[in-house]
């Protein structure tokens, strides 16, 4: 059946500029070619679910081998991307999109993602942001007193992150169908912007998210080929850096680079998610119990595996291992608290520039100094570290799944309570990053508390201070007390807090689990 695409929502005049015939032709092309494809892939999820809940853990494939044991290389890396040694991320909120572009670093990594709520207005008008941005006609006046906000005459270079391949954008169907949230926020940025970019002396930059396996890369990559040839531009001028945010991906980053090597320019440590889907995918294994957050830190041997190997196998391969995000915030009226957490970046920037990383990311301006200070004393005036090629580097399947010991406590539980429940009433209202504690929570961050509170409730998890076992009844109480401090504190409830309390506690005690929050909670929007 022929695609018969339909917007849900009313457009205005600019949101009819970016989803112009040009833009839903390529949607209705690419909904026609692959979403069949990408359903069998989310089906295969589950499948290889039930193996890794029978105990068939994953191991390096057999049938890749000769990729693992091969001198391929990826295409040159452009010009523009050479040099990515902080990268700052954020959504497409307009002043955030302006503010990020004009830090003082590499690249702008703009998220239709995790730090995005995809209310069908942040969506679009996030969409009608980055062409402005691109047109460098993008502007900005703040409401209270009437400052506005341009774009300087040097700006960073701009990627963007679709929404992972198990979304849904539920207000444009084709045949009655909610399509690829995924396919959807490619194309319109990449038909919108191609030529621009082109003029500019840059390219369609991407990060995407949440792959587990190299099949569904082959299936970015053939999509990247599709639309280039449906517009008309130069095969190989898409370029995209793939996060490893899934364990089961961190088994196949080398095939995940060969599938893109046209296209490829690099891994990410995505390291928030990456925790969680080690929560998700042994979630039904109690040997799996994984300690209070605070505690599964870098340091620790499975996260250390991976960031070591996710760096050699970049390198082998010509390309970039960016690391991941600091979780931390600047302090504002505080110095003494501000220099802590300002010392926890730069050590923690410092242990991915000594560890080969060619970049790393900030979810704040105020942190550039710091990190770009971490990767100045690394690299020097090198673009990047890929010469170092970490031959010491030998990583096995044990290393990668190895279990870290810890304390699971009530004050982690506490703390996966408020996050969690704060993080979903924000990204109800329509904000998908929010500060908590001083931390910048997202998606990732949320979904570690949900994860762990799962897990220990379905495994009846003790904890170590008190000896109290974390059962459903437990959870309630202790949910129940958080929230109560948190009304007073506030001194209302707000609009959306019992929503998200409700969310929250039906995902937590759960017989089933929820592969991702925003699934259920993406009905509420």
């Amino acid at each position: 059946m022929a695609a018969q695409l339909k917007i849900m929502n009313p457009l205005s005049e600019v949101e009819e500029q970016v989803l112009n015939p040009k833009t839903v032709a390529l949607i209705e092309s690419l909904h026609d070619n692959f979403e069949n494809q990408r359903r069998k892939l989310l089906e295969d999820r589950e499948i290889l679910q039930k193996e890794l809940d029978d105990g068939k853990f994953p191991n390096f494939l057999t049938q890749t081998k000769d990729i693992r044991e091969s001198n391929y290389v990826v295409s040159p890396i452009p010009e523009d991307l050479q040099d990515r040694r902080v990268e700052i991320t954020g959504p497409p909120d307009r002043k955030m999109v302006i503010n990020a572009l004009n830090s003082p670093v590499k690249t702008f990594m703009c998220d239709f993602e995790d730090s995005c709520s995809p209310t069908w207005k942040n969506i679009i008008q996030g969409h009608v942001n980055v062409r402005d941005a691109v047109e460098e006609s993008i502007e900005f006046t703040r409401e209270s007193d009437g400052k506005v906000y341009r774009l300087n005459d040097e700006i960073a270079t701009l990627i963007i992150r679709p929404r992972g391949w198990h979304l849904n954008e539920k207000h444009v169907t084709i045949n009655d169908q909610a399509i690829s949230a995924s396919l959807f926020d490619f194309a319109v940025y990449l038909s919108n912007n191609y030529e621009a970019l082109s003029k500019k002396g840059t390219g369609p930059y991407f990060y995407l998210p949440k792959l587990e396996n190299h099949l569904e890369a082959r299936l970015w990559n053939d999509v990247f080929v599709h639309a280039q040839n449906f517009l008309n531009i130069d095969r190989g001028t898409i370029k995209a850096t793939v996060l490893i945010e899934t364990i089961t991906a961190a088994f196949e980053m080398d095939e995940i680079i060969f599938e893109l090597k046209e296209h490829s320019a690099g891994l990410n440590c995505g390291r928030w998610d990456y925790i969680f889907s080690f929560i998700k995918k042994f979630r039904n294994h109690q040997n799996f119990l994984l300690p209070n957050r605070t505690e599964v830190t870098m340091e620790r041997h499975f996260l250390k595996s991976y960031v070591d190997l996710l760096i050699r196998t970049c390198h082998k391969r010509n390309v970039h291992a960016m690391g991941g995000m600091a979780a931390q915030i600047p302090i504002r009226g505080d110095e003494e608290q501000n220099q802590i957490a300002m010392n926890k970046v730069s050590l923690d920037k410092l242990r991915e520039a000594n560890a080969g990383h060619d970049g790393t990311w900030i979810a704040h301006p105020g942190l550039s100094q710091v990190a770009m200070s971490a990767f100045n004393q690394a690299m020097g005036s090198s673009s990047n570290q890929i010469p170092n090629k970490r031959n010491d580097v030998s990583v096995n399947a044990q290393d990668l799944i190895k279990v870290p010991e810890g304390n699971i406590t009530e004050d982690g539980l506490r703390q996966n309570i408020a996050i969690g429940i704060q993080y979903i009433e924000a990204w109800l209202s329509g904000n998908g990053c929010v500060p908590i504690h001083n931390l910048m929570e997202d998606a990732a961050t949320a979904e570690i508390s949900r994860s762990q509170i799962w897990q220990w409730i379905h495994h009846r998890a003790k904890t170590t201070d008190s000896n109290k076992t974390i059962t459903e009844e437990y959870f309630i109480k202790t949910l129940e007390d958080e929230m109560d401090q948190l009304k007073t504190a506030r001194g209302s409830e707000g609009d959306y807090l019992q929503p998200a309390i409700n969310l929250f506690k039906e995902m937590s005690t759960d017989s089933e689990f929820d592969e991702f929050l925003t699934l259920p909670a993406y009905k509420h929007l």
